[in-house]
């Protein structure tokens, strides 16, 4: 078996990496160790060394190669990870196990003006924030599936996975979705009316929203910059063709939130 282990060089010293793939070794897999992002993973299987973030990143480029990940947190919350940084042991016998669960997490497809950007947490939609900017809130029209479902009067939106409906999403007042619901949801920022309440979609559907003259938003992927968006501008959000396959050790994952968030 062929396992591949990434790690993020300024969370992860070295030496934790080389000690994993000596374990895995000592089990009889073939390890390749990569620690640049855009590394191609030609493995059967991938251990993350990281918090969320580096999870986030190896899984855009996991879900591009096909092969299946897990995480070991190194990081600070851990949402995304399945095994603490002392818990080596039982993640190496995930890693070699023949056969273990999985969890499909759905992805979105941002496009904006024709450049697609594929997210595994959520998209989002901020208004500015500089000293030459008014500090006022901004009125977002939102279609779903080419239907105009009304106007959202707040700093700006998140349309969030299940996956990330446990980060951004839930800070802002989202709720948590299970990875396997087929829904996706939109999350108002600090929105202007109560009114302006969480709406959970079909993940079937495409978003497409409209922003009024005079205004402009910052479009976000995971966290990543996208683009500025104005008025003529145009975004849909829908879901990605592929998604990222997670290893599992089959823990209740209500449990696992609960200890996290407490």
């Amino acid at each position: 078996m062929k396992i591949g282990i990434f790690f993020h060089k300024s969370q992860v010293d070295a030496s934790c990496a080389e000690s994993l793939r000596l374990a895995l070794v000592q089990g009889g897999a073939e390890v390749t160790v990569y620690s640049e992002e855009d590394a191609f993973f030609d493995v059967d299987r991938l251990i993350v060394l990281g918090g969320d973030g580096t999870v986030l990143k190896a899984a855009r480029r996991a879900s591009e190669c096909g092969v299946p990940l897990f995480g070991i947190n190194y990081g600070h919350t851990g949402f995304l990870t399945e095994f603490e940084r002392d818990e080596t042991e039982k993640a190496v016998e995930l890693a070699l196990a023949p056969t273990c669960g999985t969890v499909e997490r759905a992805m979105l497809e941002v496009e904006l003006n024709g450049t697609k950007t594929v997210c595994l947490n959520e998209c989002s939609l901020l208004r500015s924030i500089s000293p030459q900017d008014e500090n006022k809130v901004v009125r977002i029209g939102v279609q779903i599936d080419g239907s105009d479902a009304g106007e959202i009067v707040a700093d700006g939106i998140i349309v969030a996975t299940p996956t990330g409906s446990t980060a951004y999403s839930l800070s802002a007042g989202g709720c948590i979705m299970t990875p396997s619901c087929e829904t996706f949801m939109l999350t108002p920022v600090c929105a202007f009316s109560m009114k302006s309440r969480p709406i959970v979609y079909s993940s079937s559907a495409t978003l497409s929203f409209s922003i009024p003259a005079g205004h402009s938003l910052l479009l976000y992927g995971d966290g990543k910059y996208l683009g500025e968006v104005g008025k003529g501008d145009k975004v849909t959000v829908k879901k990605a063709r592929r998604s990222a396959t997670f290893l599992t050790r089959n823990g209740s994952y209500f449990l696992k939130i609960t200890e996290k968030i407490n």
